[in-house]
């Protein structure tokens, strides 16, 4: 795999740096990229070519793209989109504010970088976008509504451009995991505590039993699966001759799927206010 690169968002733990560590060792050229410039340190001191991106910032995403490109002479096989955090709260309780930094990270970063390297995979020919949405991409769970609504955004936009390029040899592929054991829900609960006044919200006595949740040491929801899931599908997707549209990763994905294809609307609404 040493002709094919990959840029990855998100690496600094869990998934990101999982996959990146696994396609290094599978022979991909991994650039592997986190926000904070110390965790781009530790990715480099673990022998990893780490840049610095900041998924909220234009200039910091141009930076990072026009660096990647000049280090490989202007290739680049894939885009692995990972890098995205959660906000827990009720809907009400949400800001514009709030809302818009979800989607700042989750949804507007994604689109940037992913049409900033665009041009050079239809330059060459080739190429693989590859976005890690959620089972929460498909269906909604209560006191998740920022981070539902930025990925069920990239999960129609990503239909989108997968629509826009099918005349072409670059496929746009979504990854969908369930529970994935990760720091994800150490930095819900700090996005949590940074905007969310629960003692002021009329459901502050279930965002009391959340946040026990969140805080939580070890897997709270049953199937939650090693970040090493992910990497099987994104190297599944990578490697495909035609890849899927969508990998579902988690038991509780592939449960969801088929329940929201199967049941009335009202009867999968009283599932998931339990889930």
């Amino acid at each position: 795999m040493t002709d094919r690169s990959i840029l990855i968002t998100g690496c600094s733990t869990g998934i990101g740096r999982c996959v990146a560590d696994g396609l290094a060792a599978r022979g991909y050229r991994v650039f592997a990229t986190a926000r904070k410039p110390e965790d781009v340190e530790r990715l480099q001191a673990a022998g990893l070519e780490s840049l610095q991106l900041d998924l909220r910032d234009s200039a910091s995403i141009a930076a990072a793209v026009d660096e990647v490109l000049a280090r490989t002479g202007g290739r680049l096989y894939a885009l692995f989109n990972n890098g995205a955090y959660g906000q827990p709260g009720a809907v009400e309780d949400l800001s514009r504010t709030v809302l818009r930094e979800q989607f700042e990270t989750n949804l507007f970063g994604w689109h940037d970088l992913t049409n900033r390297v665009l041009p050079a995979m239809r330059a060459q020919g080739h190429g693989r976008i590859i976005h890690n949405s959620s089972v929460l991409g498909f269906v909604a769970l209560p006191f998740r509504g920022a981070y539902v609504a930025s990925k069920y955004a990239l999960e129609g936009l990503t239909d989108t451009l997968r629509l826009e390029l099918r005349n072409t040899d670059i496929h746009a592929v979504l990854v969908e995991p369930g529970p994935i054991t990760s720091h994800f829900r150490a930095n819900a609960y700090a996005a949590f505590k940074r905007n969310i006044d629960s003692e002021a919200s009329v459901h502050r006595d279930c965002y009391r039993a959340m946040e026990r949740r969140l805080t939580t040491e070890g897997p709270v929801v049953p199937f939650t699966l090693p970040p090493e899931a992910v990497l099987k599908k994104v190297i599944t997707a990578l490697e495909s001759r035609r890849p899927r549209a969508r990998y579902y990763v988690t038991f509780p994905t592939f449960l969801f799927a088929t329940l929201k294809r199967l049941l009335p609307q009202r009867t999968l609404d009283r599932i998931l206010a339990r889930v």
